[in-house]
């Protein structure tokens, strides 16, 4: 193999969310290694391309096979030949599932197939659709590997997706912990400024499955003003309009849109929180701990097993937006608890999550596909 690898990118959508933030991260650690071309399921979600650095070779695919739709012979060999055009396929999600199924239909001549997982849609919140899930384990058997973020996903490809142990990865994500220790400018979040008010911020994809409105209304009742701020773009933001005016604090939930680069303005929030239906290992929860905030979040997915000891008693148990207030109201009154929680869950972010240890991980497996060591750059 010579010259930069090639590797396509298969995403259920490329707005910037967990998964997409952590592929960014790797295609900036593996630098001029690597040659990329993505395709987005949601031709017009490709907003996260602004978070790739600019020494990476990358292109976003134009007029590719379409990667969902009906169980098609035709359409499995349309993404098949696609896919034989790389040294190494990575899939993403329900939304790209097709490609490994591709690789099962039409294995002959193609490159090895990474599939990730990393959590549901709204649609398998609560209960895995059976038709998907035997869906996934004819098309993963295809695959050179499964990867899963999350003990709840391991235990998921186990047991239902019936993943072999040789064949499915857990690897944490991670983000660069030390970047978050500085302080942010206080103008970096456009058309914001920090007052005395406290602030409680969330970064999210404006989704369903997130529940915004559920968090609209936790900050709403909250007996004290505060600022809420959510960062981030998608189809659900006019409903998160309408229940902030509902709840009469327009004037004080704040919507910039997508903001890459988080370690540049987490700092100005004092809480950050969640209010999702489902999450599996949040990168946005470790963005949170590496600059010092307490947690308020529902017990979806590991985040319990991810914040520091001190903040757990600060999860609420329901996923009820009376209880993620009266958490959030706790940490609103106790500027003390808030520093005691926030560096507590510093040192656990340091521990556990740095992206170091993530980067060397993908960087391994990648390379173990591909049959080649030292191609995607030396290891840290």
């Amino acid at each position: 193999m010579t010259g930069p690898v090639r590797i396509l990118h298969l995403h259920s959508s490329f707005s910037l969310g967990g998964k997409e933030a952590r592929a960014v991260r790797l295609m900036n650690a593996f630098g001029k290694a690597a040659r990329h071309v993505i395709v987005s399921g949601v031709p017009d979600a490709t907003d996260a391309r602004a978070a790739i650095g600019r020494h990476v070779d990358y292109e976003i695919a134009q007029n590719p096979p379409p990667l969902t739709g009906r169980p098609s012979v035709a359409r499995y060999e349309a993404i098949a030949r696609f896919m034989r055009r790389f040294d190494l396929v990575l899939t993403y999600n329900w939304g790209a599932i097709d490609g490994v199924m591709a690789k099962r239909v039409f294995p002959k001549d193609m490159p090895p197939v990474i599939h990730h997982e990393d959590g549901f849609n709204a649609d398998e919140a609560t209960r895995l659709n059976p038709m998907r899930n035997m869906y996934r384990r004819m098309a993963l058997g295809a695959a050179h590997a499964l990867v899963v973020p999350s003990l709840r996903l391991e235990s998921i490809a186990r047991r239902q997706w019936k993943q072999p142990g040789e064949r499915l990865h857990r690897i944490a994500n991670g983000v660069p912990v030390a970047a978050y220790a500085k302080r942010p400018r206080a103008n970096a979040i456009p058309g914001f400024v920090k007052g005395k008010r406290p602030v409680i911020g969330t970064l999210a994809g404006l989704r369903e499955v997130k529940d915004l409105p559920l968090m609209v209304r936790a900050v709403g009742g909250i007996p004290q003003d505060c600022d809420l701020v959510i960062v981030g773009e998608g189809p659900e933001r006019q409903r998160i309009v309408d229940q902030a005016e509902a709840m009469f604090i327009d004037d004080r939930v704040h919507m910039p849109g997508f903001l890459p680069e988080p370690h540049r303005y987490m700092g100005l929030f004092d809480i950050f929180t969640l209010s999702s239906k489902s999450e599996q290992q949040p990168i946005s929860v470790m963005e949170a701990m590496a600059a010092g905030l307490p947690v308020v979040a529902p017990r979806v997915g590991d985040i319990a097993d991810m914040v520091s000891d001190e903040n757990r008693a600060l999860l609420p148990h329901d996923r009820h937006e009376v209880k993620l207030r009266d958490a959030m109201w706790r940490l609103v009154q106790d500027a003390g608890l808030r520093q005691a929680v926030g560096e507590a869950n510093r040192r656990r972010a340091a521990q556990a999550f740095d992206e170091a240890d993530m980067i060397a991980s993908y960087r391994k497996l990648y390379e173990g596909a591909l049959g080649r060591a030292h191609v995607l750059g030396a290891s840290a």
